[in-house]
Order: structure tokens, then sequence, then C-alpha cells
């Protein structure tokens, strides 16, 4: 396994460690929305074990995954709110 992979969040290469789950990566790029409520709300990890589903993004044109749960692949790409 590689000792790091890259990723894309937003359209922006991000560089993590092999193994990291893909919430993680996304806070270290420097995003702290994930998604927006159905009222609007700025929404972001708030269990880390994939039960509340405030971590859902798009990746690799996939809906609603749970990125806590993800870990983080070569070329991946993630799509948050923001």
């Amino acid at each position: 396994m590689p000792e790091f992979v890259t990723i894309w969040i937003n359209g922006s290469a991000v560089r993590v460690p092999a193994g990291t789950p893909v919430s993680i990566a996304v806070l270290m790029a420097g995003h702290s929305e994930f998604r927006r409520s159905v009222s609007g709300e700025p929404r972001g990890p708030l269990c880390g074990m994939g039960i509340c589903m405030e971590c859902r993004v798009q990746i690799d044109n996939q809906a609603h995954c749970r990125s806590c749960q993800i870990l983080c692949q070569e070329g991946m790409t993630v799509r948050t709110h923001d």
C-alpha cells in the first residue's frame, strides 16, 4: 500500500496518508461544510461512525456517501457543498 494518496476535493488536489477517512481529508483541506440540511443549515461530521449521516458528500459522482466510513483511494473525487 502506498504511504500517501492524492484525492480531489472540490477540484483541488489533496495528498493524505493512505488509510485516511474521507471526512478527515476534507477537514484537513479546510472544508467544514460538508452538506446543507433541508432548511439550509451547514452540516459536518458529528459522530464519526456513520450513524448521524451528517458527513455525507459526493464521492466519484455517487451522492450521499458517508465520508467517515470511506477510506481515501488514489484519484478519488470528492464534492462537498462548499
